[in-house]
């Protein structure tokens, strides 16, 4: 593996989401003194917030898996996720609604999934996934430690004994297919293949490989954290500055200084000169090639992943047919796709996906409020360049009328408050082709062939986050944050085998 020469004692990390407080926490642990400089006011990057009137909201992710990174992450400075945070798991992990009116459940427990599938479909239905489950996990088996939580420094790396075993469990043909070889049902089968639009294809495009998202959630489980998604970012900073780092918030990051091919100081905007022996860059990568100072020819611009519009609610209605997460399935599906991915337009039959926090956590949300977000995917910039400010509000009006017809009754008029996020607002906020998801996982922009997350030309530069290895949602971040460390420490900063289960606290009893 390929490593960061010359000294590294003192390492600057631009931006505290999650991928540069998981950084910081490994090479902490490594001995490394640590500066993060941060442009907001508080930790967390894509995972946002938003305090209005009472309401609490999460502005990114809303759905966290693989907790145990996190507890891998808090183990490099001697923390746990026990001491840390208090994880609340989801039962179910998501509600499924679909065209027809049928709901299910998904379930992260193996015996009571098969008999919800039995209920919803049938015997024949509830034996294939049963084996999909098995061959989710022996997927997942596979592929982690070879190819997810790997560095690559070229395709050569992915020849060895895991690489055949893939591609004997048919990881390297499509999602659609994969998953139909174990369910028949339409419905089913959409569960357990929408995850491939966090990678950014279709799952009629998509690798067999990216089942492991499905894994995941659906095998692994889905958790919240207690006081909302951004405890998770407020945790892992208070553990790495209570191991020492030096939490610079408040700071925007203007210009690296270089002496050949070394970055020896970070400049920031409020006229401030922090010198380094290494620097890593965890924003998306237009800022990190501004940054860096690499032309779009030395850095050709790659296929971005779908956007999303986001509707942040606080509500007086409490919506009973919802569960914390809940898919709301339109007729269309491939079509559905091919409007994202391929067409650049809005969903004729959109698929959204509502979360209410405060269902398991009320104190979110005034006494008797609510919380309702609302993720609608949509084409990225550079596919479709619709005019957000323009017919934002009319999309969010008819959103707003789709839902109420489907399942949520009375949800405009419940609104107290609202913040919109458009695929424009991601943009401004330095985004690729202002979308969230970053880069999408297509073939030549998977493993080895997506952006390294060492800079060519650079003895000391490495990049974190999710548009680098191994790419795009919060396990994948947190891991790019190790692997990051690892290309700067020369070597493994994980002090064991990452445990497959962890003690969640109070809130997992």
């Amino acid at each position: 593996m390929r490593t960061v020469t010359g000294p590294t004692d003192h390492v600057v990390v631009v931006g505290a989401g999650l991928s540069g407080l998981a950084t910081s926490l490994h090479l902490l642990g490594a001995g490394r003194e640590v500066t993060l400089l941060e442009r907001e006011r508080v930790p967390g990057g894509r995972a946002g917030r938003l305090d209005v009137a009472g309401y609490h909201m999460d502005t990114g992710p809303t759905v966290l898996t693989m907790p145990e990174l996190l507890d891998e992450a808090l183990a490099a400075v001697g923390q746990s996720v026990h001491e840390q945070l208090e994880l609340l798991p989801l039962d179910p992990a998501y509600r499924a609604c679909f065209a027809d009116g049928s709901t299910l459940d998904v379930l992260t427990d193996g015996a009571a999934m098969e008999q919800q599938v039995r209920d919803f479909a049938g015997p024949a239905e509830a034996a294939g996934y049963r084996r999909l489950r098995h061959w989710l996990s022996r997927l997942y088996s596979t592929q982690y430690s070879s190819f997810i939580d790997a560095n690559f420094d070229s395709p050569l790396n992915l020849v060895e004994p895991n690489l055949a075993r893939l591609a004997a469990l048919g990881g390297f043909g499509t999602l659609h297919r994969a998953i139909g070889r174990f369910l028949t049902d339409e419905r089913l089968r959409r569960v357990f293949s929408f995850q491939s639009l966090y990678a950014g294809v279709s799952p009629h495009r998509a690798l067999a490989a990216y089942a492991v998202i499905s894994y995941m959630d659906t095998v692994g489980g889905v958790y919240f954290p207690r006081g909302g998604m951004r405890a998770v970012p407020d945790a892992l900073a208070r553990a790495a500055k209570g191991a020492g780092a030096h939490l610079r918030y408040g700071n925007v990051v203007r210009r690296l200084e270089r002496h050949g091919g070394r970055v020896t100081a970070v400049h920031t905007e409020q006229g401030e000169r922090v010198p380094c022996d290494a620097v890593v860059l965890t924003p998306d990568l237009p800022v990190a090639r501004r940054l860096l100072d690499i032309s779009p020819r030395g850095f050709p611009r790659p296929r971005a992943a779908p956007s999303a519009l986001l509707l942040h609610t606080g509500t007086d209605r409490e919506q009973p047919r919802l569960a914390h997460h809940t898919l709301s399935f339109g007729h269309a599906w491939k079509r559905t796709f091919d409007e994202l991915t391929r067409r650049g337009t809005l969903m004729s039959d959109p698929s959204v996906l509502i979360t209410n926090p405060t269902r398991t956590d009320p104190e979110l949300a005034p006494p008797g409020k609510h919380l309702h977000h609302v993720l609608v995917p949509c084409p990225n910039l550079d596919l479709a360049g619709h005019d957000w400010p323009r017919i934002a509000d009319g999309y969010v009006r008819e959103t707003i009328e789709l839902l109420q017809d489907r399942l949520m009754p009375g949800f405009g008029p419940s609104v107290e408050v609202s913040r919109v996020v458009t695929p424009a607002d991601w943009a401004e906020q330095g985004m690729i082709a202002g979308s969230p998801f970053s880069l999408a996982h297509t073939f030549r922009q998977t493993g080895p062939f997506r952006p390294r997350n060492l800079v060519r030309g650079l003895d000391n530069v490495v990049l974190a986050g999710c548009g680098t290895t191994p790419g795009v949602g919060v396990p994948p971040v947190l891991i790019s944050g190790k692997l990051a460390a690892e290309r700067i420490v020369g070597g493994s900063v994980a002090g064991a085998a990452l445990p497959r289960t962890v003690s969640l606290g109070a809130g997992s009893r």
